[in-house]
């Protein structure tokens, strides 16, 4: 591996640090290319932890009072509960933009459709004459859903949150997103119409690993207002102390993925239009500083081509210095390689969260892929199209997690219970091998539990 000088900016624009990886002519093992790849270098997991692990003692010792303090620390808001009236609920939603109310609808539309179509169906397998083993999908009872708040607002977020469990059947639902000093210590009123317009009215306002920490334990009632139950399942997306605090709280509730700051891969080659990639990479970027923007090709033509673009795309949007800054951190940057085959390689060390396709036959491509959050095949399905308007779900593992677990869907909120209903004849035909197996194990008990059915000793 060789990091060379980033490409030049325009001298017209502000400077990008947009750095070079080369892995070209490099035999790299999966090893390698994961440690090739650009990732970020800020405050890891393991600085965090001791942090989030105080926070969640603190609430699970003191309640609201904790709660009220870390609104008041955070946050810069006074607080007497965080739960929100229903009534400013209703307000927001009828103080909404109709522009974006219609944009929200037509998201929640889309989303449910795709979201109703994922649910898996029960089985029944007939295994013999009258042994019959069936699975079930039932939904958890209740879940904790996060918004965050930080640098943009993400009513997107409710949407995507929201939406598969309600396809899920989930019965109780709870939403938290941080206070705003500017809102009145509410969460933002976009994020409180989009949970109102989805009927989702036990609305909380907590941010960070405080909130889910109050989920996965739940709060007592004070005089100032009522019981937060806890919850089954913990999702969302956040920062690395929400993603910490999930992973802390995995197992006293289940999570769906650590999904941390946003990330993009786009996997190119000469094929691809140079303003396109720079203007997708930006878009990420745009995210938050921290935001991690790779770009992956075989063509130093196209490398040098998106560097320009970017510095003068990124000179020209309204978070100019934030894209800078992003696109300048060490979570960024162009990898080259040597040919495609490198390219889908890199790819899979990498495990985007979003990954976009934009080369020469970008389905064949795109199928070729195993480690991903979501793929964005070809020019006209940008990650913007993800983030809103696909119909897909934007809560995506990050980090490289994606090689091993899955973006938020329906079957997050489902648990596959299995039924095993025998009769007596269809017991009594496998009873034999239940002996010699218990009997193996060195569980006698076991088989005798089967015999005593029908009046023998094992």
């Amino acid at each position: 591996m060789t990091i060379t000088p980033e490409f030049p900016a325009t001298p017209t624009a502000p400077a990008v640090s947009f750095r070079t990886v080369d892995l070209r002519g490099k035999g790299l093992t999966l090893a390698g290319l994961r440690a090739a790849v650009p990732r970020a270098q800020h405050q890891t997991v393991a600085d965090a932890e001791q942090k989030v692990l105080d926070i969640i003692g603190d609430v699970r010792r003191r309640g609201y009072d904790a709660l009220t303090e870390y609104a008041q620390r955070f946050d810069g808001v006074e607080q007497d509960h965080p739960l929100v009236p229903a009534a400013e609920l209703a307000r927001a939603l009828a103080e909404l933009d109709p522009a974006v109310r219609k944009a929200l609808e037509e998201s929640i539309s889309r989303a449910r459709r795709f979201a109703d179509s994922q649910r898996p169906r029960n089985i029944d397998v007939e295994l013999g004459d009258g042994a019959i083993v069936s699975q079930n999908w039932v939904p958890v009872a209740r879940v904790g859903l996060y918004v965050p708040g930080g640098l943009a607002v993400y009513p997107s977020s409710v949407i995507m949150n929201v939406v598969p469990a309600l396809a899920a059947g989930v019965a109780s639902i709870a939403l938290a997103s941080p206070p705003q000093k500017d809102f009145g210590g509410l969460p933002h009123p976009t994020i409180l119409a989009a949970a109102a317009l989805l009927g989702i009215n036990e609305v909380y306002a907590i941010g960070g690993a405080q909130a889910i920490a109050a989920f996965a334990y739940g709060v007592d009632a004070t005089t100032a207002g009522p019981t937060l139950e806890p919850v089954d399942v913990v999702t969302g997306p956040g920062n690395i102390f929400v993603a910490t605090a999930k992973r802390l709280v995995k197992g006293v509730v289940g999570i769906d993925s650590e999904a941390g700051t946003t990330e993009i891969a786009i996997l190119a080659d000469s094929t691809a239009q140079p303003r396109l990639v720079a203007a997708d990479l930006i878009s990420q970027a745009e995210h938050d500083p921290k935001a991690a923007s790779v770009l992956i090709t075989d063509s130093e033509d196209l490398a040098a081509a998106v560097q320009i673009e970017l510095n003068t795309q990124a000179a020209a949007t309204k978070h100019s210095e934030r894209v800078r800054e992003a696109l300048s951190g060490p979570q960024s940057g162009v990898v080259l390689v040597e040919d495609l085959e490198q390219g889908v390689a890199a790819c899979d060390a990498y495990a985007a969260e979003h990954l976009e396709i934009m080369t020469a036959n970008a389905a064949a491509v795109a199928a070729r892929i195993r480690n991903a959050g979501a793929i964005f095949v070809g020019d006209y399905s940008p990650v913007s199209l993800g983030d809103y308007c696909a119909g897909s779900n934007h809560v995506l593992p990050t980090s490289g997690t994606a090689a091993f677990s899955s973006g938020l869907n329906v079957t997050t909120f489902l648990r596959a219970i299995q039924v095993i209903n025998y009769t007596k004849g269809a017991l009594q035909e496998v009873s034999g091998h239940i002996v010699s197996l218990a009997g193996a194990e060195d569980l006698p008990a076991h088989g005798q539990a089967v015999t005593a059915r029908f009046g023998k000793p094992a």
